[in-house]
């Protein structure tokens, strides 16, 4: 039996690509550990999918000033040394990482060990975590053309984001009973998520009265973020999250509004959902939204706005223009190549395995 590592932590899109390996490794019958943060939003997520999981010490490497910063390091280095223990122990084939500070151990541990390790860069420049681990990197994978050439040529791989197979198995008609439409108009699916959704929910809150006579629209707006006032009004519907029911929203959906993060876009792509993308600016992230929307834009799967010039105005036309235009995005979006990640990762796995 083939045995593998999986890491990865400290949100969400450092672990769903993991997840959505895990079915296809179990039935290709590999023995799976992941290790993660002992108290990171990895732990519970591996563990709901039944999966061994491993915790081990771990620090942010920030580039700003911190009184962490001082302690980090010795978190770090003992994370190393109990990813070599747990690696010895284990003797795994291959390791899979999806990056996140706690993966830089694991892969340094890794090399030591002489353990092929399988990268995923998700966003369009390298994360600081992942430019630390290449040297020691089998093979570096990634969701953009343009990121080939910022990774060592003889490692990178343009497989896309490995996407959750569940995602892609929703149902049109379960999803428009969950929003309690009835089909007769177009759907439009707003994913605000919970960083910076204030602006995004609140130009969308605008333009209600301009949408709702062509438009159903379901709008995921985060956490805290109801609007009581707007409960029950025809054609609109609002949740804070949702999660099982989510995939039959996305086939219910003729167009989705989102931010634009890499694994959520990813998804929109292997979805096929014409989409515009509002990417979080520069003066709240290290602006790699910005740059994922701009490739998506370049490659003709995504209309993009960016946060600096959303207003009622730009926000109306754009989802006017998304919709006159649907066909041409969806066709685009067709012949891309960067929608099997699981696949090609798969893939690869397979080749370090051996």
């Amino acid at each position: 039996m083939k045995r593998i590592i999986l890491t990865g932590g400290g949100t969400a899109g450092h672990v769903t690509p993991n997840l959505a390996l895990i079915p296809k490794l179990e039935e290709e019958g590999y023995e799976i550990l992941y290790i993660g943060s002992k108290k990171g939003i990895e732990k519970d997520l591996i563990q709901k999918a039944g999966v061994d999981y491993k915790g081990i010490s771990s620090g942010k490497l920030r580039r700003y000033f911190d009184l962490k910063n001082f302690t980090d390091p010795f978190r770090v280095i003992a994370g190393y040394f109990q990813a070599v223990g747990i690696i010895r122990k284990f003797k795994p084939d291959v390791i899979f990482s999806k990056g996140g500070f706690v993966a830089v151990p694991v892969v340094l541990a890794a090399k030591k060990q002489h353990v092929p390790v399988i990268a995923h860069e998700s966003d369009m420049t390298p994360g600081l975590a992942n430019r630390i681990s290449m040297s020691s990197c089998t093979r570096i994978c990634c969701n953009f053309p343009e990121t080939l050439r910022l990774l060592p040529k003889d490692k990178a791989v343009l497989t896309g984001s490995p996407i959750r197979e569940e995602i892609l198995k929703g149902s049109r008609k379960e999803g428009l009973a969950y929003a309690g439409f009835d089909g007769e108009k177009p759907v439009i699916l707003v994913i605000g998520g919970s960083l910076g959704s204030v602006k995004v929910n609140q130009a969308v809150r605008e333009i209600l009265p301009e949408l709702l006579p062509k438009f159903d629209l379901i709008h995921i707006c985060g956490k805290g973020n109801l609007e009581e006032s707007l409960s029950g009004t025809r054609g609109y519907v609002q949740y804070e999250y949702v999660n099982e029911p989510l995939k039959d929203l996305f086939a219910a959906a003729d167009l989705v509004i989102s931010r634009a993060g890499a694994n959520a876009i990813c998804e929109l792509l292997a979805l096929r959902k014409p989409n515009l993308l509002i990417p979080l600016g520069t003066a709240a992230s290290r602006g790699d939204q910005v740059l994922n929307a701009r490739s998506f834009e370049k490659q003709g799967f995504s209309m993009v706005l960016p946060e600096e010039e959303l207003s009622k105005e730009r926000l109306l036309a754009a989802v006017e223009e998304l919709f006159r235009k649907r066909e041409t995005y969806r066709e685009a979006m067709e012949q891309s190549a960067q929608t099997d990640g699981v696949s090609k990762v798969m893939e690869l796995i397979r080749e370090a395995a051996k």
